[in-house]
């Protein structure tokens, strides 16, 4: 399908971006990787006015450490993420659960920063900055400014983000000594999951000591499975005191009903994914 007419730019810095956004106002959308926007443009199910092409803004790109967190840059793609020593040795639930997204085709030419932006619920990676207790650094006219990812979701593909500002990078906490798992359910191969489930598990003297827990396509936005993260908290690591802690994952949920699911199946899913998550994240599967 032929995507609706619109006015192109391609701003070659960020202060150059967030005054083509401030200028645009609400009839623009950003363009990174493209594996996001270009489908939607394609399907008439968005119409901006301006598309502003970012992806050749310099300094936007590459993950370095800073003290106890890594801090990627927004237009790091998949596959540069999957790849990156740092990522794989301080943030290994976030290169497991990104070597998952779609096909490689989509892993080198999407980016972090966009999937971050897009904020589908059925996307793999919100949920996992989720449970990473990641922040995302948006630069506006009023200068930058930090949002836990636990604010940053506000509704379907709906994100804190003010029209003119632009996501610039990701602070992902380092997760030295966590066990970590990204287990999902998908119908098909390289398909959206139907529930997928990121898991952090912190061990100490054979129990669980803290446990955090992402949910995929529960929601109109990604969550967090809370009342299954309390009940796993000082709970020994046997499969047994795993599953009942898992039975609440689901609690306070509101996932949709589509061709894939009914609600009810994709709560089931919750549960089974978590126990399972749960289990590999402390080494027992």
């Amino acid at each position: 399908m032929i995507p609706p007419e619109f006015d192109y730019a391609r701003p070659a810095s960020v202060e150059e971006a967030v005054r083509t956004l401030a200028d645009a106002g609400d009839e623009a959308k950003v363009l990174a990787g493209g594996q996001s926007l270009l489908p939607l443009l394609r399907l008439r199910l968005a119409f901006p006015e301006l598309v502003v092409d970012v992806g050749r803004i310099p300094g936007l790109r590459g993950v370095r450490e800073d003290g106890d967190a890594l801090v990627i840059g927004a237009l790091t793609t998949h596959h540069e993420v999957v790849r990156d020593p740092l990522v794989r040795r301080h943030a290994g639930l976030l290169a497991a659960a990104t070597a998952t997204v779609a096909d490689p085709a989509v892993r080198h030419r999407g980016t972090l920063g966009g999937s971050l932006a897009h904020a589908d619920p059925a996307g793999d990676l919100p949920a996992v900055a989720l449970a990473l207790d990641a922040e995302l650094v948006a630069v506006g006219p009023r200068g930058r400014r930090t949002v836990p990812a636990r604010e940053f979701f506000v509704d379907y593909l709906q994100t804190a983000l003010r029209p003119d500002e632009l996501l610039v990078e990701v602070r992902v906490p380092k997760t030295d000594g966590w066990g970590f798992h990204y287990e999902k359910f998908n119908r098909v191969a390289q398909a959206w999951a139907v529930v997928g489930v990121a898991a952090l598990v912190r061990r100490d003297d054979g129990r669980i000591a803290e446990a955090r827990i992402g949910l995929t396509n529960m929601g109109p936005t990604p969550l967090r499975a809370t009342a299954a993260e309390s009940a796993l908290a000082g709970s020994p690591v046997a499969a047994d005191a795993v599953a009942r802690a898992a039975g609440a994952a689901a609690e306070g949920t509101r996932p949709s009903s589509d061709p894939s699911a009914t609600p009810e199946y994709r709560a089931h899913l919750a549960r089974v994914l978590t126990r399972r998550a749960v289990l590999a994240a402390a080494g027992t599967e």
